[in-house]
């Protein structure tokens, strides 16, 4: 359960960055933003795979 909550922190981190970014006209801080969300987003799809298959 603990690899799911870092995982949705670390996408929620990436959405805060990706706003301050955009309020502040920060490209980088944009991009590090998309780019947390994205590495979230894979860690959760990996978290069901393994869940799937634990029930198999």
């Amino acid at each position: 359960m603990g690899d799911k909550v870092r995982n949705k922190a670390k996408k929620l981190r990436g959405k805060a960055k990706e706003k301050v970014g955009q309020a502040t006209g920060n490209q980088q801080l944009e991009a590090e933003g998309h780019a947390d969300q994205a590495k979230g987003d894979l860690r959760q799809v990996g978290e069901k795979m393994k869940d799937v298959y634990r029930r198999s």
